[in-house]
């Protein structure tokens, strides 16, 4: 906890003395840490004179920011209108049981996925589309969105 502590100084001092900088810091510790761990929110109320509650409701506000541990890979089912038509449902409900997640939980027990459904991917034409990284898989039925997660999992070793 310590060693966080003090990563979490080093991150948010840099933004001492601006005006506005909830956000910016909020993404700062984000993009370094993968989430917003609970004491983000003391050391930004420490270094920044930023009440914790205040930082807190603009960190869960926010749909960009995640206050629990993501996994290493980010899967974005989109569930907008042309992928909801051809079946985005049916697409994160085979992710859940191939994943094996438990009702409520967005990322597997070992940290290697976790499950995000978003409102627009923007690829409409390839529907239903979901993207794990940079790279998006479209047209997608069951059996091919269980053997892109397959093929993800043998590079895991």
């Amino acid at each position: 906890m310590e060693a966080t502590t003090t990563r979490l100084a080093e991150l948010v001092r840099p933004f001492k003395g601006q005006t506005g900088a909830t956000i910016p810091v909020l993404q700062a510790i984000q993009t370094n840490l993968g989430y917003l761990p609970p004491e983000s929110f003391d050391v930004i109320e420490e270094e920044l004179g930023i009440p914790a509650t205040k930082a807190y409701g603009v960190a869960t506000f926010y749909a960009q920011f995640r206050t629990t541990p993501v996994g290493k890979h980010l899967i974005k089912v989109c569930d907008g209108t042309a992928c909801h038509v051809k079946g985005s449902e049916t697409i994160t409900t085979a992710i859940r049981d191939h994943l094996g997640l438990a009702e409520g939980a967005d990322t597997t027990e070992d940290m290697v996925f976790t499950l995000e459904e978003v409102a627009c991917l923007g690829c409409c034409s390839l529907a239903p589309v979901l993207m794990i990284g940079d790279v998006t898989y479209g047209n997608l039925n069951v059996e091919k969105t269980r053997e892109v997660l397959d093929e993800y999992r043998r590079k895991e070793g």
